[in-house]
């Protein structure tokens, strides 16, 4: 801010100079036509630079109304990521995948932010479907009881079960549950409460049936059964087809573990090279916001 005060009070005090001298000298058309010229050449440059003004006029109202801090978890435009750095140009994200993406700052200010680090508190929510001859409210009682037993699953706001839709073969179900999004990541917890509903379903009988398909021949099938001796087949191997009890813990060898990755994301980040497009508006990352 003390930059762009200190530059416009400059050459306005540099055009005011110039054209009070021109006037003394009596050269009033000539101070007229360089003030008219330099207004001219402003809207020039002004239009040109556009882009650049905006971006840079965004930056000084980020900065000030701080939507975001540094190493904050925010999406905007598409884009999911930590935030490393607001500079006079754009502001620079580590995505979850490890990318680097530089978002201009006039996207930033006009577009909508949502600050996942603000609020540590997030409700996730995935659908399954049970058979028709199921009763829902048993399967909404298997459910809530595998949630209730769940670490990462908060109590408070509740949980809940409820019946979404009629579908061809299924009822689907619409599962909701809240978890921090600080201390867990979200595709873990995800799929440790799909996987451990899916065996409370398959431990007590309830039904996952897939949708219903109907195939027409319109011209029939010709069927002839023939014995083995016919067919030229070899006896069939005798295979174990008892089925594998799905494993009851919280998270498998596959899921990792419930807990974020900010902290290596945020590890990852600090060691990237500078962008080279200014100091940083916010303030340092501090340790006062939870990981």
């Amino acid at each position: 801010m003390r930059g762009v005060f200190a530059w416009t009070t400059g050459t306005f005090v540099l055009l005011a100079g110039l054209y009070i001298v021109l006037r003394v000298s009596g050269l009033t058309q000539l101070a007229l036509t360089v003030v008219g010229g330099t207004g001219l050449v402003g809207l020039a440059l002004g239009m040109a630079f556009r882009n650049i003004t905006e971006n840079f006029l965004a930056s000084i109202f980020l900065s000030m109304q701080r939507p975001f801090e540094t190493g904050d978890l925010v999406e905007v435009a598409g884009e999911t990521g930590y935030v490393q750095q607001l500079n006079v140009r754009a502001t620079i994200l580590m995505t979850l995948d490890g990318n680097v993406v530089q978002v201009p700052n006039a996207t930033m200010y006009t577009e909508s932010i949502r600050n996942f680090t603000a609020s540590p508190n997030r409700r996730e929510e995935f659908t399954i479907g049970v058979g028709y001859e199921d009763a829902i409210d048993k399967v909404q009682e298997i459910a809530l009881a595998v949630m209730a037993e769940h670490p990462a699953v908060l109590q408070e706001p509740e949980p809940l079960v409820l019946a979404d839709a009629l579908g061809k073969a299924t009822v689907d179900m619409k599962i909701y549950f809240w978890f921090n999004g600080r201390e867990h990541n979200i595709l873990k917890v995800r799929s440790s409460v799909i996987r451990l509903v899916k065996r409370a379903f398959q431990m007590n009988g309830i039904t996952m049936p897939d949708e219903a398909r109907e195939v027409i021949f319109p011209q029939n099938v010709p069927v002839v059964l023939l014995d083995q001796k016919q067919a030229g087949a070899e006896a069939p191997v005798s295979r174990d087809t008892r089925p594998v009890e799905p494993s009851d813990a919280v998270s498998t060898q596959a899921e990792a573990g419930l807990s974020s990755d900010a902290g290596t994301l945020r590890a990852q980040a600090r060691g990237l090279p500078s962008t080279g497009s200014g100091d940083n508006l916010l303030k340092p990352e501090t340790t006062n916001r939870s990981r």
